[in-house]
């Protein structure tokens, strides 16, 4: 049951525009690394207060066993773990499960790290092509999503169904070509050198 970054409100997006140095100071402080068992709890308390339906341990358990078709990471700011994103492969199709950041340290492009870190590893992957589900009132995650190159393709009818909301569904094509490589190398100049 892949859903994607149904996390940020539009008052809490995460991709560093309008924070000012501040974002840039963290997203240069975030360190990506595998998503480990040792890191669930940290993981599971920052979806228990995003999602009215959080994943259990046991769900991310799963997930992460799945090592050939599944590619979990957290972001970490020293000790802390800030945020995590997934990514589920099906032949050349990459799927963006979940990709979550505490409210804590929302706007300051920590899940743009994420994605960034996850785009990159996809045609490594095998992946061409990466797709995600979004809220429809969820405008500020659609930017970020654009600003990767998803393009909205459908909606999915009543999606979330704690809510009832409809999702968005988008997708980034051909990513392993070495045209999205200068993009994703452009979103990285912009982390590094601020707003």
């Amino acid at each position: 049951m892949p859903r994607a970054w149904d996390d940020e409100s539009p008052t809490a997006a995460d991709g560093g525009d309008g924070a000012g140095a501040t974002s840039e100071r963290v997203a240069g402080a975030v360190r990506i690394v595998a998503l480990r068992r040792r890191h669930l709890r940290h993981v599971v308390q920052i979806e228990e207060a995003n999602y009215p339906r959080p994943w259990s341990s046991t769900v991310f358990l799963s997930e992460i066993a799945q090592r050939k078709s599944r590619r979990y990471t957290v972001a970490t700011i020293g000790p802390l773990v800030v945020g995590y994103c997934g990514l589920m492969v099906v032949a050349e199709d990459g799927h963006i499960t979940t990709l979550t950041v505490d409210t804590a340290w929302h706007r300051r492009s920590i899940g743009t790290v994420l994605l960034l870190d996850q785009a990159r590893a996809a045609s490594a992957l095998g992946v061409r092509h990466l797709t995600l589900e979004v809220r429809t009132s969820n405008t500020a995650a659609q930017a970020l999503y654009r600003r990767f190159g998803f393009a909205p393709v459908g909606v999915r009818r009543n999606y979330y169904p704690e809510t009832g909301e409809d999702a968005i569904v988008m997708w980034v094509r051909d990513v392993d070509t070495a045209e999205y490589a200068q993009r994703l190398a452009g979103i990285e100049q912009r982390l590094r050198s601020g707003p």
